[in-house]
């Protein structure tokens, strides 16, 4: 017989394991939940790679028709140089070239100079760059022989070394002088893992440290279990020569961590570094970083930039690395070598972690900087070590190597986004990691405000694309119509304006871009703005969710996208600023599938400026900051204004490539080529100069060590940073 449930004794009994069933349930329910939700962004993201590879391939075709038409013409001019080199009149004419080229290095010279005193270096230093940029005199003498005059390859980083990274005997003194006068020196424990370590690497790597300046360290080695019978007797001879050499002998191999772990057990320095087993530190490494340590005292972590090494001790391949850059460190590990840890902060998160091998040290930086504030990061722009490239090195960044570190790192970024509560996952892209940010659960409405003046031809282009490729829904669109008299024009303006989530406001004033769209976030009903030139048509389908999400993340002010000119080369991947006496378009020219200087055209990160052709921004964080300058600012160089207005408030601006669209620029109001345009750009340019001098001299998001003639990352001639024994007085 059936009995009510509520008189069975058992039950009273069996409830907690009801529960406990119920919870489980539940438990699996949203566990299935979340794979569903993966599942659909995995499926999104597919759909967005397969636009994106059509994208692609409609380049590659573009570009291949490029490069066939120019073949021809290519062969025939080499061709006619080839003869030129030949000729009689090429000989006789040696010695006025050589005048030609001594002169324009005179000019050179001399615009380095007063660039360098207009940016605040100082007399010294702009001579000495000036000196620099003219070049030795026997680059002269190879210019003026009797053959194709030698041109300086502004890409050869060995020449490079030559002139700008060669301490001599009498530098290596003056720094000798410098480090007895520091007013601080810390003890610094070197900690150095090793398992059956090629022996000369091995020992090159500990005579790199017992060479260092700085004299106040300690060298805490870690011998993992070698099996190789030599190791403990090389180690042993070398420690019984130097005190300042600790050895630890593993009774057990436990790979790289716990071997760290082992040697970081040994050390008693008040900051900690990593020195790999085969890599080397220039013997100034340690002085510079302390010498940053005494001019930064509430510093908790450093890091310089960093070069390899190839087989035969080759210097190659530099990475001149930015200030603190939280989103380009959340696509790649920024931080690497050389690091400085305090003492006090590895024991607040403890060691490296076995779970996380291959990104080890991306795992330890994780978690650092989740308990230190950005301004206790302090970059030292200069190469102060030489990672060893070889057969399986992670070096050597051929990921068929070590596979396995790529995955622990994209692991150790998500379990970072857990803990400090991020709605956000990583993924491995093949070069880097590609943070994405969700939405809010309710998503915001965004305002795509879009000046213009008649242009119908292409405005039209450009919201059609939108109404067409836009896959976030909850968006108005406001036209911001600057006195068009163009009947086709106004009749497709109105006809638009019967949308529900369509707006055309009317303002006949002068053209001014600042105050135009300052007119239209005024109006604007959305928590987002999105300022967008009347040129750009939509490519990617998941543009406004990308912007959108990073535009919502905390501390985030401007968001800019991936813009490519029609034939599908890069128009702008962030805005470096100083490029051309005021501010360029990184990348501007490299093919939409380049990856750029260490991926940052297509990895996410974090640029001084973004360009205001499309840029996304939190409508409240707009209104702070008094939006466009309309007084000083009219037409140009307000975008990069706004953006470090924002910095100027604590917010970072972001460039992701993972927002793409075709820009058409200039093309409604043309470029800066009349004396009036001039005149008025110059008169822009000169107050920006004048009201951000500091970040225009010197851009954090870039390196002191890369040019500002070109887009292109290339090496600085000379660099805008100087070795302490070139200037005595640092």
């Amino acid at each position: 017989m059936n009995m009510p449930i509520t008189t069975d004794p058992a039950n009273a009994v069996a409830a907690p394991a009801d529960s406990t069933s119920a919870q489980q349930l539940n438990e699996l329910s949203e566990a299935v939940k979340d794979r569903d939700q993966q599942l659909v962004e995995l499926l999104q993201d597919y759909t967005e790679r397969n636009f994106q590879l059509i994208s692609a391939y409609q380049v590659i075709s573009c570009q291949n028709q490029e490069i066939l038409s120019q073949q021809a013409s290519v062969k025939e001019t080499q061709a006619q140089i080839d003869r030129m080199y030949r000729s009689t009149s090429w000989r006789v004419t040696a010695p006025l070239r050589a005048v030609s080229v001594a002169i324009q290095n005179l000019k050179h010279a001399l615009r380095v100079f007063k660039d360098g005193l207009r940016s605040g270096r100082g007399a010294g230093l702009a001579t000495r760059q000036a000196l620099h940029a003219y070049g030795p005199g026997e680059d002269a003498d190879a210019q003026a022989a009797d053959h194709a005059p030698k041109v300086l390859d502004l890409r050869d980083y060995q020449e490079w070394v030559r002139r700008y990274d060669t301490p001599d005997a009498a530098a290596m003194e003056v720094m000798r002088q410098q480090v007895a006068a520091l007013k601080v020196s810390p003890k610094v424990s070197v900690v150095m893992p090793t398992y059956n370590a090629n022996l000369v690497w091995l020992g090159e790597a500990i005579q790199s440290v017992k060479d260092q300046l700085y004299p106040n360290w300690e060298l805490c080695i870690a011998d993992d279990a070698s099996t190789d019978p030599a190791v403990r007797p090389f180690l042993e001879k070398l420690a019984a020569e130097d005190a300042r050499i600790k050895l630890v002998f593993r009774s057990t191999n436990g790979h790289i961590s716990a071997a760290t772990n082992s040697a970081l057990d040994a050390a008693t320095g008040d900051w900690i570094t990593f020195l790999d087993h085969d890599d080397l530190l220039p013997p100034h490494a340690l002085f510079y970083m302390v010498r940053s340590i005494a001019a930064n005292p509430d510093a908790r972590m450093l890091y310089s930039d960093e070069d390899k090494l190839d087989e035969q001790g080759r210097r190659y391949d530099p990475y001149f690395k930015s200030d603190w850059n939280l989103d380009l460190f959340y696509s790649h590990n920024l931080v690497t070598h050389l690091a400085f840890y305090r003492r006090d902060l590895i024991g607040q998160i403890g060691g490296l972690r076995d779970a996380y091998a291959g990104a080890q040290d991306y795992d330890l930086v994780l978690r650092a900087i989740e308990h230190i504030q950005p301004a206790q990061i302090v970059h030292v722009p200069f190469i102060l070590y030489h990672w060893r490239a070889h057969a399986g090195s992670t070096a050597t960044a051929d990921l068929n190597i070590k596979p396995y570190a790529m995955l622990a790192g994209e692991r150790a970024l998500n379990d970072h986004f857990k803990r400090i509560g991020a709605r956000a996952r990583a993924q491995f892209v093949g070069h880097g990691y590609r943070a994405r940010y969700k939405l809010p659960d309710v998503p915001p409405l965004v305002s795509i405000i879009i000046p213009t003046r008649n242009m119908v031809h292409l405005v039209k282009v450009c919201i059609e694309s939108i109404k067409a490729k836009t896959r976030y829904k909850n968006y108005e669109i406001i036209l911001m119509d600057n006195g068009s008299d163009d009947p086709a024009a106004l009749a497709y303006f109105a006809e638009q304006a019967q949308a529900d989530n369509f707006r055309v406001i009317r303002d006949d004033s002068p053209f001014c871009y600042s105050a135009i769209n300052n007119l239209g976030a005024r109006e604007a009903q959305g928590e987002i703005l999105v300022f967008l030139n009347n040129d750009i048509e939509i490519i990617t389908h998941e543009w406004l969710d990308e912007l959108v999400s990073q535009a919502c993340r905390p501390g985030v002010g401007a968001v800019g996208a991936r813009l490519l000119y029609p034939n599908g080369m890069l128009q702008h991947a962030g805005i470096v600023l100083g490029i051309g006496g005021w501010a360029g378009h990184s990348h501007k020219g490299f093919s939409s599938l380049a990856h750029g200087y260490v991926g940052r055209a297509s990895l996410i990160s974090s640029f001084s400026a973004v360009t205001g052709a499309c840029l996304a921004v939190q409508k409240q964080h707009f209104m702070k900051v008094g939006g466009f300058d309309e007084v000083n600012l009219r037409v140009a160089c307000n975008d990069v204004d706004l953006c470090l207005k924002f910095t100027e408030i604590g917010l970072r601006n972001i460039y992701t490539p993972f927002a793409s669209l075709f820009h058409h620029e200039s093309a409604t109001r043309g470029y800066e080529d009349t004396p009036e345009k001039m005149a008025r750009f110059q008169k822009e340019v000169s107050y920006m100069r004048s009201r951000w001098p500091t970040l225009m001299a010197n851009d954090p998001a870039y390196s002191p060590n890369l040019t500002l003639d070109h887009e292109d990352f290339g090496l600085a001639w000379p660099p805008r940073v100087a070795h302490s024994y070139a200037n005595p007085n640092a």
